[in-house]
């Protein structure tokens, strides 16, 4: 059972912002409290729900001291009986730390890894099945920079990701993805490896990420298009290096303008990655039983063709569907990893 302190904490906190946006406060601290107290009231709605059936299963046990009314309660304490492991696990739930990132949209970046022109038509195919994905989930996807190969495939895509919960959903995809199947140049049929790596970064704002001017520098140049076609006139492509980083990042847009603010913000999303990732080693063995940790490294999926098996080897799931998966069928997938996450986080909550 979840203390009775906690969940009176939270439905305290929720009746305090309530009363103070009644007060007249500034612009500023009104969206702030707002947003605070739209959080809040799903949760208390959850706990009011949640207390009401303890307090009703307390009432249908004094009433089953009665003979007479001894089957009545019996069939309502079974019902609620019934319904509170839900609730409580709902409740659980939003007692959970939130990621602040989860509402943000996101950096969806894949690069080519092992496996040469294979491996780059494999991160065009990922790039087929996330914009599918998007497109099924009332996202919209926008290519911000391309690397294309003469064979159709990528050695790198960067996109930004635009939509309800987008970090939510994608934040999970970062790692090595593995392909298994016979390149279309291999007159063997023999089965190759090759794999992909995918990051999902939150896109954040100026306000949020600010980058002191004297830390970057900006180069612009000539940019042309896969195989040196389409080269424009102006020097439109945009190169920003962060200095104290040493990262880089560009973009090859028409307008000059445009490429200052995509790569911009490609930039914003690496540091703060970065600095997330610093964080992330200081925590890595309390964390070692978790999926999602954001190590780059980590092979978190195999895409096996001749078996059409998918396999994401954080929570042991596989499936024999990969050509709905490809398709942009991610949900199942995606929704049992954030349950293992769920779960984890759950035991480790100090109730």
């Amino acid at each position: 059972m979840i203390p009775e302190h906690k969940l009176n904490e939270i439905h305290e906190r929720f009746q305090f912002l309530e009363a103070k946006m009644s007060q007249g406060l500034s612009p500023d601290d009104l969206a702030v409290s707002a947003k605070e107290y739209a959080d809040l009231k799903p949760v208390v709605d959850r706990i009011i729900e949640y207390k009401s059936v303890l307090a009703e299963i307390e009432d249908a046990t004094e009433l089953s001291r009665d003979p007479e009314m001894l089957d009545i309660a019996e069939e309502e304490l079974l019902d609620l009986n019934n319904r509170l492991p839900d609730l409580e696990k709902t409740v659980l739930l939003s007692l959970l730390p939130k990621d602040k990132s989860d509402t943000k949209p996101a950096i969806l970046e894949i690069r080519a890894g092992t496996g040469g022109d294979e491996a780059a038509l494999f991160v065009g195919d990922l790039l087929r099945m996330y914009q599918k994905f998007a497109d099924q989930s009332g996202w919209k996807l926008e290519m911000l920079s391309e690397a294309a190969t003469e064979l159709g495939g990528y050695r790198e895509v960067i996109c930004s990701v635009k939509g309800k919960d987008v970090f939510a959903r994608l934040k999970f995809e970062s790692g090595v993805h593995r392909v298994q199947r016979v390149p279309t140049t291999e007159s063997g049929g023999r089965i190759h490896t090759s794999a992909a790596t995918v990051a999902v970064l939150p896109e954040l704002d100026a306000v949020e990420l600010e980058i002191p001017p004297n830390d970057i520098r900006i180069d612009t140049m000539r940019a042309s298009g896969a195989g040196g076609q389409h080269v424009n006139t102006t020097d439109s492509a945009v190169r920003i290096t962060h200095i104290p980083s040493g990262i880089v990042v560009t973009s090859s847009e028409k307008s000059q303008h445009r490429n200052r603010e995509l790569a911009m913000q490609v930039l914003r999303a690496r540091l703060f990655d970065l600095e997330q990732s610093k964080r992330n080693e200081k925590l890595a063995e309390e964390r070692k039983g978790q999926v999602g940790t954001g190590d780059r490294s980590e092979r978190i999926r195999t895409y096996n063709f001749p078996q059409g098996r998918i396999t994401d080897h954080r929570i042991n799931l596989t499936l024999y569907k990969l050509d709905q998966v490809l398709a942009g069928d991610l949900t199942e997938i995606i929704d049992a990893i954030t349950a293992e996450d769920q779960a984890n986080k759950l035991a480790e909550l100090d109730v």
